[in-house]
């Protein structure tokens, strides 16, 4: 009676279930990337190459990046946005954490009330806190400013609760010792508490940064004047009445992605590990 013959080494570990993932996640990622190609092969056509059903441009070329470089708008709406996202991270960073260490180590009256309400305020659709927003910005003369802009993301509701998930694993020992030694609450949540949840500042930052360097919304709703539209503002304005330039488009949006990419290849393990930490948290 002849024997089976055992499978190779490099076969024995495959199995059906690892196969179907492994496939599952393949479709997944082309999927995901299919766009991005799309974008950036469109901004390599010609005008007359757009509306061909070619995804690889015949005849590539640069000059559509040589056009929207040279276009001074791109530039100030590059830099509006790099400077709106990057304040607006910072003032996360320091809000939204202390504001999570007072509700994580501090016993006061109403504490639970104050957070719950915090939490409410992530139930209510970015949508219907617009028209609030703008009345407030028209009552105090911030419409079509800067800081108009900014206003509504410079402390957030995830952000809170995320660095109070976080704040309560520190020991309180630490902090204790700390008060012995005779440093005030400021120095003690600076120097002690904040280098130990440290993750969670990296994937708050991150998260708030890519998401006002995208934001579109109230950007638009709130800004008039074409020197203070932020990047996705600006590419509209390439869009006309009578004709659309989609290569010019996808040029500015390939561009605009450049950032995204470096911070997401240079602390990718930091959003990783704050992702995780999160939801072991949550």
């Amino acid at each position: 009676m002849a024997t089976a013959r055992p499978l190779p080494a490099y076969l024995a570990g495959i199995r059906p279930g690892r196969i179907v993932a492994w496939t599952l996640l393949a479709i997944g990622g082309v999927l995901m990337v299919t766009p991005v190609f799309y974008m950036l092969m469109t901004s390599l056509k010609l005008p007359h190459e757009v509306y061909q059903l070619t995804l690889i441009p015949r005849e590539p070329t640069l000059e559509n990046y040589f056009y929207v470089l040279k276009d001074g708008r791109f530039m100030r709406w590059f830099m509006n946005s790099l400077l709106i996202a990057t304040i607006v991270t910072l003032s996360n960073v320091f809000f939204d954490s202390l504001v999570g260490y007072v509700l994580a180590k501090f016993t006061f009256r109403g504490r639970y009330v104050v957070f719950l309400a915090i939490l409410s305020t992530l139930m209510i659709p970015t949508e219907m806190l617009v028209i609030p927003w703008y009345m407030m910005s028209a009552a105090f003369g911030w419409l079509d400013t800067t800081w108009g802009i900014m206003f509504p993301g410079v402390m957030t509701a995830f952000g809170t609760f995320l660095m109070k998930q976080f704040f309560e694993t520190v020991p309180d020992d630490f902090l204790d010792a700390a008060r012995i030694d005779g440093q005030g609450e400021f120095a003690i949540w600076w120097t002690i508490a904040m280098p130990l949840v440290t993750p969670a500042l990296s994937a708050l930052a991150i998260f708030v940064f890519l998401g006002n360097w995208t934001a579109f919304l109230w950007p638009l709703i709130v800004t008039t004047s074409p020197n203070l539209y932020t990047l996705p503002v600006g590419l509209t304005t390439f869009s006309v009445e009578q004709q659309i330039d989609w290569e010019l488009i996808m040029t500015g949006a390939s561009l605009a992605t450049i950032p995204t990419l470096l911070i997401f290849l240079i602390f990718q393990r930091y959003i990783i590990r704050g992702v995780v930490l999160a939801g072991l948290k949550g």
